[in-house]
């Protein structure tokens, strides 16, 4: 009686979850939440879960967010900004708060599985000046203190995801790699330091950025086609600039005296937009790339095997800052509704899985109204208003938008902050130039979007515990029935 019993909750758990815990051996994503609309974290842990995404990446220690990764059997690497490693790095009493508060308590009483603290995100940028260069270090270590007292530094690592820049080669060669001169000391400090707490060397690494910061970047070495010229590195060939970029890293560690240091790419994708560059055929290539090196299990000449690596990122953030670039807001591989922009499988054989509940706002848009004047001289102050407010970086020249005429840019422009701002009445009445169309007035590829109504409460927030009551209520009836 006893092994039917088993043979029946066995088959109702694969019936019920199967199809929902599709294992991405691993791959992770970055999960950001600059977003002016951001959807419920519930909805966006139910679109990793049905992706089989088993790891994420945040940027900082959202209560909600992390709440709503509670026994969701992913992965996390919680964040510290940069505008806290200063106190941080100044008193242990700061850090032991931090992490009883964003680690120590969603670990014991949420069983959120935190397995990394991530101490700032790129601080020694050279845009950044050496600003956080004396700081980072004895916050790392002060975190290190604190993770260590609350008895969580076996299962909780610390790290510092970097950018590519703190390593470089004279010759381009990857074994002719080391670690910024400038920095050279304190980056074998930070490597020493997390070697000896078992810890990870974190690097973000980004072809595409090569290829907006350098015109004459041969366009073909950024994918994984194969259809670039070859780097030969005395007989290690390499084919892709992720390649070499990560074995100049190898090398940097190896001539430390660091050579089997363990290394996450904590950042690596492609953006669709803002850019000539940026583009959905671009971004699928690249993304679908690595992806297909992952399940090939192909990593580079000097590691061989598939990286422990983060997409960047799963959705767009609207309201993330464009000194970088406009293509800043667009790296998401779904978009701010949390559909899919193409097809890219993940390793499972399947297609990108939509998320579900997404609710959005009327069908009207704002536009440029047919009795305006475009030599009106409340026009160019009226689009800039709209764009400081909301975001225009599709109208850049080579992205989705950048071929609209003059009208139809005055109209994305008074739309995008209609939208931002909920479809307030208020929001298009940019005197006599705007007025709200039911027809949608997008251009061939050139969308004018329709905001999603954001809201963390409802259904789909306790979705969750209703699936848990469910398939205890199930069990225990087939239990009742066997039995």
């Amino acid at each position: 009686m006893l092994s039917k019993t088993v043979v029946a909750v066995s088959f109702l758990i694969i019936l019920l979850y199967g199809n929902l815990f599709i294992e991405v051996e691993g791959i992770g994503v970055n999960w950001g939440s600059q977003a002016s609309h951001p959807l419920p974290p519930a909805t966006v842990v139910r679109l990793l879960r049905e992706n089989g995404i088993q790891k994420v990446k945040l940027f900082e220690a959202d209560s909600q967010i992390l709440r709503a990764l509670s026994r969701s059997g992913i992965q996390v690497m919680v964040g510290i900004p940069n505008d806290l490693l200063a106190p941080i790095a100044g008193s242990v009493a700061v850090a032991e708060r931090w992490v009883s508060q964003n680690v120590s308590a969603h670990v014991s009483s949420n069983g959120v599985d935190i397995r990394y603290v991530a101490v700032g995100n790129e601080p020694f940028l050279k845009s950044f000046n050496g600003t956080f260069e004396s700081i980072t270090l004895p916050a790392l270590q002060n975190i290190q203190s604190a993770l260590i007292k609350a008895g969580l530094a076996s299962q909780v690592k610390v790290t510092v995801p970097l950018n590519a820049d703190v390593y470089e080669s004279a010759s381009n060669l990857p074994s002719a790699g080391d670690f910024r001169a400038e920095i050279r000391d304190l980056m074998i400090s930070i490597v020493k330091f997390l070697s000896d707490n078992q810890a990870p060397f974190t690097i973000n690494i980004y072809p595409f950025i090569s290829l907006y910061n350098d015109p004459h970047f041969p366009v073909e070495f950024a994918f994984f086609d194969g259809t670039g010229s070859p780097i030969n590195d005395n007989g290690r060939i390499y084919d892709n600039v992720l390649d070499a970029n990560y074995d100049t890293l190898v090398w940097s560690l190896q001539k430390n005296g660091f050579g089997n240091m363990s290394i996450i790419v904590g950042e690596v994708g492609w953006p669709t937009d803002g850019d000539k560059n940026a583009n959905m055929q671009y971004a699928r290539r690249y993304n679908q790339g690595f992806m297909n090196r992952q399940k090939a299990g192909r990593g580079t000449p000097m590691r061989p095997g598939p990286m422990d690596a983060y997409l960047f990122s799963l959705i767009d953030e609207d309201a993330k800052s464009i000194q970088p670039g406009n293509f800043e807001r667009h790296w998401g591989i779904f978009y701010i509704d949390g559909q899919p922009k193409y097809q890219l499988s993940l390793g499972n054989g399947n297609g990108l899985v939509p998320a579900k509940g997404v609710r959005h706002m009327a069908k009207k848009w704002c536009v440029l109204a047919a009795s305006a004047n475009l030599q009106d001289p409340q026009l160019g102050p009226s689009v800039s208003y709209a764009c400081d407010h909301a975001d225009c970086t599709s109208l850049g020249y080579g992205s989705s938008c950048g071929s609209l005429n003059l009208a139809q840019n005055v109209s994305y422009a008074f739309n995008s902050y209609y939208q931002v701002s909920d479809q307030l009445d208020s929001a298009c009445k940019f005197p006599g130039l705007s007025v709200i169309t039911t027809n949608d007035p997008s251009v061939g590829s050139c969308k004018f979007k329709i905001m999603i109504k954001s809201d963390s409460s409802g259904s789909e927030a306790s979705a969750p515990f209703t699936r848990s009551v469910a398939v205890l209520l199930l069990l225990w009836m087939c239990v009742y029935i066997v039995l």
